[in-house]
């Protein structure tokens, strides 16, 4: 158990790599904006010039040149069989979202197949995604799909309407009606986000340890079920209001506060010993906490902050957490149940594990605070 707390603590609370790619289409031009985590922004170009774990704004302006080009060489535009050359490079350092923008546009022409291919995804970790979205002149999503390093491309084909060959009559830009590659908005971007959901709540060691150190003093099941409903609508609650932007907390204040509720709980599993009453109530305080999180996952892919669809992504990633907790739930509690029956356990093995989380959750809070 000792070696599994250390390694624990070892790693992150979140995926290692999400980031975002919003294309609009203009008759004339083609913009794209990239977002990234800091954290992958400086392993792409080295950022963090003093190596103090902290990226300022001054060390993003003396390398921002050099993230730029980077990721202007690495985004890569096909107009047919042409390809394109950025024109313009822009990058922007969001402190608020601990996020990096560029901005990349291109020169326009009439095609009728437009290819683009994010070649910087393979220059991260293997699991690293990037949610791309393509947008119209008037900012209506057109196409969306979420990319790996084994599907890094999306092809759109046009059809022209008879009236201006090539142009939509209303906006005057490309029609997209399918590809080889389908990036169509539907089933196949719900289904990735659902996963996408899934995938983070059983990497999210925090996440786990937490809701495992309110499940283990749980007695029964209306016990567990109202943990449960507590924690999903209070991380619903705040994962939808920070996604949407209505509310925002810096990182550096969450990351910390989510340690100290994985102390807390740990703490009172010892100290109030049973099924500590009115723990549905802690739970949701504390799950309020926990929505914030979660939404950082979606903020890093630009979800919510750049035009395009957010309901659909919001709705399929909050579902996946769901998901995920309840497959974790089924695994857990009829073994917490069953361990129960037995004496050495109620009178032991609670205590050690609540010891362990308050334990791991302190360490959390050392490495987020400093």
């Amino acid at each position: 158990m000792l070696i599994l707390v250390t390694l624990i603590t070892q790693a992150w609370a979140h995926d290692p790599g999400l980031s975002s790619a919003t294309v609009r289409l203009f008759p004339d031009k083609l913009e794209a904006n990239l977002t990234f985590a800091l954290r992958d922004a400086d392993e792409l170009a080295g950022l963090d010039t003093d190596k103090d774990g902290v990226i300022s704004e001054d060390e993003f302006t003396a390398s921002e040149e050099r993230l730029g080009k980077l990721v202007a060489e690495a985004f890569e535009v096909r107009f047919d069989n042409d390809l394109a050359m950025a024109t313009e490079i822009r990058c922007e350092f969001d402190e608020n979202n601990n996020n990096a923008d560029v901005f990349l546009a291109f020169p326009g022409k009439k095609f009728s197949r437009l290819t683009l291919r994010s070649k910087i995804i393979a220059s991260f970790f293997r699991n690293h995604r990037q949610y791309f979205m393509l947008l119209n002149p008037s900012g209506v999503l057109m196409a969306e799909r979420l990319l790996s390093a084994d599907a890094d491309t999306v092809t759109i084909e046009v059809e022209a309407p008879p009236a201006k060959p090539g142009l939509d009559s209303a906006t005057n830009a490309p029609v997209a009606t399918g590809s080889a590659d389908p990036v169509t908005k539907g089933e196949s971007s719900f289904s990735q986000f659902l996963k996408l959901g899934i995938e983070h709540i059983l990497r999210g060691y925090d996440h786990l340890l937490f809701l495992l150190a309110l499940l283990i003093v749980s007695r029964d099941w209306l016990s567990s079920f109202k943990i449960i409903t507590c924690f999903t609508i209070a991380h619903s609650i705040t994962l939808a209001v920070a996604t949407l932007n209505l509310v925002q907390l810096p990182s550096r204040f969450v990351e910390p506060l989510i340690a100290v509720s994985i102390i807390y709980v740990g703490v009172e599993n010892v100290l109030r010993r049973g099924d500590p009453h009115g723990r549905w109530l802690l739970t949701f305080a504390f799950g309020l906490i926990h929505g914030f999180g979660f939404a950082a996952v979606l903020r890093e892919m630009g979800v919510g902050s750049r035009e395009g669809g957010v309901a659909m992504p919001l709705f399929a990633f909050n579902l996946g957490v769901e998901v995920g907790q309840i497959m974790i739930a089924a695994v857990a509690l009829p073994l917490i149940w069953h361990l129960r029956k037995q004496d050495y356990f109620l009178r032991r093995a609670i205590p050690a594990c609540s010891v362990l989380v308050a334990v791991a959750g302190g360490i959390w809070f050392v490495q987020r605070l400093w």
